[in-house]
Formats: structure tokens, C-alpha cells, sequence
């Protein structure tokens, strides 16, 4: 946990904050492994899930080495990755994308393990989330899943009785 930060960091996380991800500092955190053909791909799927439940857009992830022939960037359901080329590396493709962003950089979150990039992120003046705390942010959110979902659209039982109340009337009308 960085300095500073409190254990209730997670909850200080803004779900509608769009955010950039240094990719392959969460696919550990996330319990998926580094040696896996397709961590990346795991890893836009799981977040894409994350976004639809919390809501969420403008999420984009950076990968490493990424392989010749591959696209550069790829839309995985509601997340952007983007797949950097060597020599440049994902932590460069993170900082030059703040460098755009300008002052609106204070708008956006950086999900990173790697000080240097949370050092960069801090001087754009985007909100930054280490790696452990925003893997616990979205496991948190998948845990709760489609029945916190559901729980959100539930009709009570006032709704209930009044539905029954219209059905039952439009019944005698006919």
C-alpha cells in the first residue's frame, strides 16, 4: 500500500473514473498468470465484466511485447487495450497517453505497481490505485456480481401488490 493511503483506499475508488492500466501489473493480482498464453485476454475480459457491472467506461489497458501481426489496439467488450511494440513499453505508452491528456489528466485514474509510472501519474495529477487495490476494487465488484444487479432491480412488495392491483382490474374490465 503506498504512503499515505489508508486500508480504505478501494472505496475511494470513483468507478465512473476513467482509468489506464499498466496491464501486466494486474494480471497477478487478479489470479491469473503471467504464463498463460492469453493473460491478456483474460484480463480485458474480466475487467470488461467489472465495467458492465459497476457501470463503468473509459477503461483501457497497456500490454508489453506485444507480438508482430498483432493489432496495436483492441476493443474486449467495454475495455481498450493496447498492445505496445517493443522498444517502447506499456509504462511509456501510460505516460505519454497523460502527456495528451493534459490537465484533464486530474480526471483519470492509473492502476500501477510500478513507482515510477505512479510517480508520473501523480505529477499528470491523476488519482493513483496500486495494483492489489484495484484488483480488490473489481473483485469486489464480480463477487457482488449479477445479484447485487438484481438486487438493484427488484420491485418490492408495495410494487408487487400494485401490478396485481392493475392485472386484477384490467381482468374485470373484459
Amino acid at each position: 500500500m503506498e504512503q499515505g493511503r489508508s486500508n480504505t483506499a478501494p472505496l475511494l475508488y470513483n468507478a465512473g473514473m476513467p482509468t489506464l492500466i499498466d496491464g501486466h501489473n494486474l494480471v497477478p493480482k487478479m489470479g491469473l498468470s503471467l504464463a498463460s498464453f492469453d493473460d491478456e485476454l483474460q484480463l480485458a475480459e474480466r475487467l470488461s465484466d467489472y465495467c458492465r457491472l459497476a457501470r463503468k467506461t473509459g477503461l483501457e489497458i497497456y500490454f508489453d511485447n506485444a507480438p508482430d501481426g498483432y493489432p496495436a489496439t483492441r476493443r474486449i467488450g467495454l475495455v481498450t487495450a493496447y498492445f505496445v511494440r517493443r522498444p517502447q513499453i506499456a509504462d511509456e505508452a501510460i505516460r505519454l497517453r497523460l502527456k495528451k491528456l493534459g490537465k484533464a489528466a486530474k480526471n483519470w485514474g492509473v492502476v500501477s505497481s510500478d513507482h515510477r509510472v505512479q510517480a508520473e501519474a501523480r505529477t499528470a495529477g491523476a488519482r493513483v490505485f496500486s495494483s492489489d487495490e484495484f484488483a480488490a476494487i473489481v473483485g469486489a465488484a464480480l463477487r457482488a456480481g449479477p445479484a447485487a444487479s438484481d438486487a438493484r432491480n427488484a420491485i418490492g412488495p408495495r410494487e408487487v401488490d400494485e401490478w396485481l392491483k392493475i392485472f386484477s382490474e384490467r381482468g374485470k374490465q373484459k
